[in-house]
């Protein structure tokens, strides 16, 4: 059956998304641009018609990840509820126990980035822009006198350092010793309990 013609946007989703699974399964380093057609049913030629080389299409797949990303912590962060509620739905959806995809090709992302000044800078901006999302809605609770938080910015950095490390333990180490979900949720729970001035069962 013949394929379905796709746009030019449309057709660097898919190669993007294509991407973006085989980085997860295989490494960056082991990825290769034949990969990416072979889970499409397309040729390379067309994979390099839109991503010259292997180095651009990695450097996209990320970025399109980070976007999606960002855009789904936004829509959980411009809810029409209470800080603690936009808060709780941001955390549980980004810690390891939680529901966001992607952790594989996040650290195999921080990885490669120590030498790739281009995916240093799109793991950067996600960074930057997550922190800054977390330390407004936690500023936004305090002025509404849901938390006593007298620095929203060290406790969006704090959180964040516990979170992404627990990503790795759980990640990276998972069936082998790493710290259960329960005891992550507990941690992170306990954490943010602490930072904000709420009961341990609060948040």
């Amino acid at each position: 059956m013949a394929r379905v013609r796709l746009s030019v946007e449309e057709r660097r989703e898919e190669l993007l998304r294509a991407a973006i699974e085989q980085i997860e399964a295989r490494g960056v380093a082991a990825v290769r641009i034949a990969d990416v057609a072979a889970a499409l049913g397309v040729s390379n030629a067309l994979v390099l018609y839109h991503f010259s080389t292997k180095e651009k299409l990695v450097a996209a797949a990320f970025t399109h990840a980070a976007a999606d990303d960002l855009a789904h912590l936004r829509k959980l962060l411009g809810r029409r509820t209470t800080a603690l509620r936009r808060l709780r739905s941001a955390v549980r959806w980004y810690a390891p126990t939680g529901q966001a995809k992607g952790w594989r090709l996040w650290i195999e992302g921080w990885a490669v980035a120590l030498r790739e000044p281009t995916l240093k800078e799109v793991t950067l901006d996600l960074d930057r822009q997550w922190k800054a999302a977390i330390t407004e809605v936690i500023a936004e609770g305090v002025a509404a006198g849901e938390f006593r938080c007298p620095d929203p910015t060290g406790t969006a950095l704090r959180l964040t350092a516990l979170l992404d490390g627990l990503a790795v333990q759980m990640t990276s180490y998972a069936g082998a010793g790493a710290v259960s979900r329960t005891r992550a949720q507990q941690w992170v729970d306990e954490a943010v309990g602490r930072e904000l001035g709420l009961s341990p069962t609060a948040f």
